[in-house]
C-alpha cells in the first residue's frame, strides 16, 4: 500500500488495462508524467470517464495493472488509493456548510483536532473561500462550489488530483479563474493532474501533455504543442475541427 501521507511526485501508468462496459472493449495502455497536467479529451462515450474511474478504483478493469508510482494499486480500494478526484456535479453534501463539506476530506467521521481544523481553515483562504464557511451549497454560486471541491482537495494532500468536466457548465470568465487556481494548486503541491475536458482551448491553456481516447482506446498521447502542430494526430484534428486554428494561439 502507499503511504497515504507520502507527498512525493508520482506518474500513473495503466498497463495493458482491459474493460468491457456494455458492448464496448475498452483497453488503455497508457503512461502519465509526474507533476504534469496533462489534458484527457475524445468524443463523448469514448472512455475518458472509465479511464479516471479505474485509476481511482470506482471501477475494476478485466486484466491488466494500475501503477501509482511504483506501487500497484489495482486492488486497493478507492480510499487506499493515493488520490482525489473532482467531478462536474461537485458532490457537496446539501445539509453540511462548506466548512464541513471540506473537512469530510481529512475525516470522513469529522472528528478534526485542531491541526485539521488548521488545514481546513488554509484551504478555506487559498480557494478564496475565506468568510463563506458557514454557508451551505445552495448558497453558493457555480464557481464557489468548484472552489469548495478544489478546497477539499488541499486538505486531502493526495499526489494524484482526476478531474471529470469539472468547468464544464460554467461560464468563460468563471472557467478561466478557476482554470488559474487549478494551475496554481498543481504547481504549489506538484501533483500529477489529469484533466477530461471538451474545450481544446482549456487543455491549450494548462495542460503540459495530452492523451486522445477514441472508442475505448488511446488513439493519441505525447506532448499538448504535437497536437496542435502541423502534424499532429489525424483522430485528435478531425474531432477539433475549425476549432484547431483558435485553440492553437492558446499554446
Amino acid at each position: 500500500m502507499i503511504d497515504r501521507n507520502a507527498v512525493a511526485e508520482v506518474g500513473v501508468q495503466l498497463d495493458d488495462i482491459r474493460f468491457r462496459y456494455d458492448d464496448m472493449e475498452m483497453r488503455f495502455d497508457v503512461a502519465f508524467r509526474p507533476a504534469t497536467i496533462t489534458a484527457i479529451m475524445g468524443p463523448s462515450g469514448s472512455g475518458k470517464s472509465t479511464l479516471l474511474n479505474l485509476i481511482a478504483g470506482f471501477e475494476t478493469p478485466l486484466s491488466g495493472r494500475i501503477l501509482i508510482g511504483d506501487v500497484d494499486v489495482t486492488s486497493e480500494a478507492p480510499a487506499e488509493r493515493p488520490v482525489s478526484m473532482v467531478f462536474q456535479e461537485n458532490n457537496h453534501f446539501a445539509h453540511l456548510d462548506v466548512e464541513k463539506n471540506v473537512g469530510l476530506g481529512r475525516s470522513a467521521s469529522l472528528r478534526l483536532a485542531e491541526v485539521d481544523r488548521a488545514a481546513v481553515a488554509d484551504a478555506l483562504r487559498r480557494t478564496g473561500l475565506e468568510g463563506k464557511e458557514k454557508r451551505l451549497p445552495r448558497e453558493l454560486s457555480g464557481g464557489e462550489r468548484q472552489r469548495v471541491a478544489l478546497a477539499r482537495v488541499l486538505v486531502r494532500d493526495r499526489p494524484v488530483l482526476l478531474l471529470d468536466e469539472p468547468f464544464g457548465s460554467l461560464g468563460p470568465a468563471l472557467r478561466d479563474e478557476m482554470l488559474e487556481l487549478l494551475v496554481s494548486v498543481q504547481a504549489e503541491r506538484r501533483m500529477t493532474v489529469l484533466f477530461i475536458t471538451h474545450q481544446p482551448e482549456d487543455a491549450a491553456r494548462v495542460a503540459a501533455d495530452m492523451v486522445f481516447i477514441e472508442e475505448g482506446k488511446v488513439a493519441a498521447a505525447g506532448p499538448l504543442k504535437d497536437f496542435f502542430g502541423e502534424a499532429g494526430p489525424a483522430a485528435f484534428r478531425r474531432y477539433i475541427g475549425n476549432r484547431l486554428e483558435f485553440a492553437r494561439k492558446r499554446t
